[in-house]
């Protein structure tokens, strides 16, 4: 927070199935993302303390998982967004992911 006020961004982009940077809607690090994939209905969340590339995903069935960052499937912070890995819950190609991202 170095405004001193806290930062919100939030928006929409389309799955690739494939490793995704999502920058130029967010424009800082985050401290927390939360992810919808509205075609799932699957979700998942990053909390600054964890590892990057880790989610805790909770998919359709109700199951919630810790998806560890050894596998590059969840979220990785960068300096101005995130990058979502190739999850095949939540980046699926062509399916619309809501996310909304705190500093």
């Amino acid at each position: 927070m170095a405004s001193g006020a806290p930062k919100i961004a939030y928006g929409s982009f389309k799955g690739t199935g494939a490793d995704i940077d999502i920058k130029g809607q967010i424009g800082f690090r985050p401290r927390s993302v939360r992810i919808i994939n509205e075609d799932g209905p699957d979700e998942g969340e990053w909390i600054e303390g964890m590892e990057d590339a880790s989610i805790f995903k909770r998919v359709a069935a109700g199951t919630l998982t810790l998806v560890a960052g050894s596998t590059t499937n969840g979220i990785t912070p960068l300096a101005d967004g995130f990058k979502l890995g190739a999850d095949t819950d939540l980046n699926v190609s062509g399916q619309l992911v809501r996310f909304i991202a705190t500093e």
